[in-house]
């Protein structure tokens, strides 16, 4: 292999806590980060080399981030894809394409990518609101863009739940669509790793939980607790969601188990996500590192799961100054990880960070999270 010029610039687009957490994995291959971001205060910026304040949607921004960067990649997907675009014909490297990100942007889009491919989804359909018949319920609502941490979903249970709807319907753009309530049994999650060169690595299946109100996930298992055949198609599906999107880069793959053993397809991140952040405890390649890894075209990392572990969302309760409670007691636990976001505000459901205790077997790591999710909690302290 030709010797490589380092350091390698990496834009991101967006500085959450997945840009916040690519750099402090990928700090140790020497590469140096741009972060574009509208809050000054994005979780991302107190560990990057440069930040761009600015919007994911102002043309200029966007431009500068690329233009100065070697390569770009993203912490959210909620950009201006057709700027993007614009700067990839360019000659600007952008990974996942801008192009794949448009098909992401849109969960229509990415469901008729899916059916294409012979993939299994859950039925959806084009009528609007007005149409449904008492036998159409339950029914899920979905934005076709823009929901993410559980907003734009809204599951209807009869005819009487129409009040709390979004608005449109799945012929608008900007609107939502329904989806059949799909009797699932578990909520699985799969992050792949794959290279420009087609070079793949499949992470454990995990199992997702997720408050029935916020529709945010509140823990991961890993591994999922599945037969051996379940957890190879489970796998197996992933893979040929990312195969069909084209995909390079790292990618969460959300899946629903059915009690007659079917995998559905259910939504694809197209970047590291909340149901791989246990790799960073539990695997010998996390999902960040391999995620720039398949940016910066370098060879992916072997994902050999060593432990068993569980990761806790920390959500937010209450508004103002951002406190902790139960950490002196937790960091005495064997296993246990934190993970604190540095973000100074805190809001009632927001992500804040999150732990994880490894262990050596799946029982032993649900009973010591078990214990330490009612201590551990992070809540917003008013100043008035």
């Amino acid at each position: 292999m030709p010797a490589r010029a380092f350091p390698l610039r990496i834009g991101l687009v967006g500085g959450g806590q997945l840009a916040r957490m690519m750099i402090y994995r990928g700090a140790k291959l020497g590469f140096h980060f741009t972060v574009l971001d509208p809050d000054p205060r994005a979780a991302a910026n107190p560990l990057a080399d440069r930040v761009l304040t600015g919007g994911l949607y102002d043309r200029q921004a966007l431009a500068d981030l690329v233009s100065t960067c070697d390569v770009t990649t993203y912490d959210i997907e909620h950009c201006d894809t057709s700027v993007l675009a614009e700067l990839e014909a360019q000659g600007h490297r952008i990974v996942s394409s801008p192009r794949l990100l448009q098909t992401i942007q849109d969960k229509v889009l990415q469901k008729e990518l899916y059916l294409k491919a012979g993939l299994p989804v859950a039925p959806f359909v084009d009528r609007g609101l007005g149409d449904l018949k008492p036998s159409d319920f339950p029914v899920v609502q979905k934005a076709r863009s823009g929901g993410y941490d559980g907003r734009g979903v809204v599951f209807l249970r009869s005819a009487s739940d129409l009040a709390k709807a979004l608005p449109g319907d799945c012929r608008q753009r900007q609107g939502s669509y329904l989806e059949a309530a799909v009797p699932f049994v578990k909520e699985l999650g799969v992050m792949v790793a794959r290279s420009a060169a087609g070079q793949t690595e499949v992470y454990p299946v995990t199992e997702m939980v997720f408050d029935p109100e916020l529709n945010i996930c509140t823990q991961v298992i890993a591994p999922a607790d599945l037969t051996t055949a379940t957890h190879r198609r489970a796998r197996e599906v992933a893979v040929a969601v990312v195969e069909a999107l084209g995909g390079v880069g790292v990618f969460g793959v959300e899946l629903f188990l059915t009690a007659d053993g079917s995998v559905i397809v259910n939504e694809v991140a197209p970047r590291p996500h909340n149901s791989g952040h246990y790799t960073m405890e539990a695997c010998r390649t996390c999902q960040f590192e391999n995620h720039l890894r398949a940016v910066a075209d370098l060879p992916l990392g072997p994902v050999g799961f060593h432990s068993a572990a569980v990761m806790v969302n920390l959500l937010g309760s209450g508004r103002g100054t951002t406190q902790i409670d139960g950490l002196d007691e937790a960091l005495t636990v064997p296993g246990f990880s934190l993970h604190l976001y540095g973000k100074t505000e805190c809001r009632p459901g927001r992500k804040m960070g999150h732990f994880t205790v490894a262990a050596d077997t799946r029982e032993e790591a649900l009973r010591s999270a078990a214990a330490l999710e009612s201590k551990v909690n992070v809540f917003g302290l008013s100043e008035a």
